[in-house]
């Protein structure tokens, strides 16, 4: 895997051509005749609204300011490096603190490192944070080749922290970088010190599905599962296809921005604040300066084929491992721990009311205070 350990400075350069053609393909844009009545610019039911959608698409093209959220971005110190001949992406703010923790960091889909920028500077005090983008996310692009899933992944970020001279580190993911997060605790236990974890309310949709429901539930307790199975059902169109037909979806993604923000606003939405559209419940900056480093990066369908990989690995998903762990839930609902904790045995359990599938962005206070008292209460 070790095939060339150089580390290399880097520097987000967005060619200004690329900017300008992103403007002229917005302008360009051929929109689809609305069915009638579908003029709600909150009504999400049968995806993203027109309406939301042409106001973001208008800020994108007239308001959104590239360059200065690029000089920001580049006030985190970022590298290149090379693992198993696949090239990865890595934020690496490293702490004042000598006795600083380091702390690994994970996303998944839609997200981005731009995810955690809120985040990072609530804790550099403690922790020397890195951040990898998955293979075919962002700057981990191109794909050196297919195979990249969870696994081989984790993998991989395990040899990037040896390089960055971490031995032993706390990690934390959210989406599929929870199960990143999860394996990795798994194949180096003597390396992950304790894992963090952080979700929705949103997952109690995928138990029953991906994650065993337990066996003692109530009937209005399996009622409300079957509730949430069915909501999850409904958004799951996405899911389908990067799991199955990246390349069709991906095509699309990459040859139109609008196509683009809708796939991944959306999510947003769905996944969000459930009270909020997207601009309620992310700073607009942030959503845009996520959909536009997926859009210069072409890591649209990029990123899908690691859904792909993911479902065709054979690989089951991994929540548990032997070591500390904690988690943070978001939306909060008492069946969250029900169903992922039966055993009442992670030994930090957090509950909020606020925030949703993005508490990076959403609640970045919380989320920090929390990553922050587990580490304590493991040490």
């Amino acid at each position: 895997m070790n095939n060339d350990s150089q580390l290399t400075p880097f520097r987000i350069d967005i060619s200004q051509a690329a900017v300008d053609d992103l403007k002229d393909r917005l302008e360009r844009t051929r929109w689809a005749a609305t069915v009638p009545g579908r003029d709600d610019r909150t009504d999400f039911s049968r995806g993203i609204p027109q309406p939301y959608l042409r106001e973001l698409a208008e800020l994108w093209r007239d308001s959104f300011d590239w360059r200065a959220q690029e000089t920001a971005l580049n006030a985190f110190p970022q590298l290149l490096t090379t693992v198993d001949e696949q090239t990865f992406h890595v934020v690496h703010v490293a702490s004042s603190n000598p006795d600083a923790t380091p702390l690994l960091l994970c996303h998944g889909w839609p997200g981005s490192f731009v995810e955690y920028r809120r985040l990072m500077p609530l804790l550099a005090d403690e922790f020397h944070v890195v951040i990898p983008s998955p293979p075919g996310f962002g700057f981990s692009t191109p794909l050196s080749s297919a195979g990249w899933e969870i696994g081989r992944t984790a993998e991989a970020y395990a040899e990037i922290m040896t390089r960055l001279g971490y031995d032993r580190f706390v990690a934390h993911g959210t989406d599929t970088g929870s199960g990143i997060v999860a394996q990795l605790a798994n194949t180096h236990p003597e390396r992950v010190i304790g894992m963090h974890l952080a979700c929705e309310q949103r997952l109690l949709g995928l138990v029953g599905v991906i994650f065993p429901a337990p066996d003692d539930l109530s009937a209005q307790e399996e009622s409300e599962l079957a509730t949430m199975r069915a909501e999850a059902a409904s958004d799951r169109g996405y899911l389908e296809m990067q799991n199955h037909k990246p390349d069709t979806i991906g095509a699309a993604l990459t040859d139109s921005p609008v196509g683009q923000l809708a796939w991944i606003a959306e999510k947003f939405k769905a996944r969000g604040d459930r009270h909020a559209t997207p601009s309620d419940s992310v700073d607009l900056d942030d959503l845009l300066t996520n959909v536009s480093l997926y859009w210069f990066t072409r890591s649209g369908e990029s990123s899908a084929q690691f859904y792909y990989e993911a479902t065709h690995s054979g690989m089951p998903p991994a929540m548990g491992a032997a070591v500390a762990a904690g988690w943070a839930v978001f939306d909060a609902h008492p069946l969250v721990r029900r169903a992922m904790d039966p055993q009442r045995s992670i030994g930090h359990w957090t509950e909020f009311a606020e925030g949703g599938h993005f508490p990076a962005l959403e609640e970045p206070d919380l989320l920090a205070q929390d990553i922050r008292d587990f580490v304590h209460s493991i040490r």
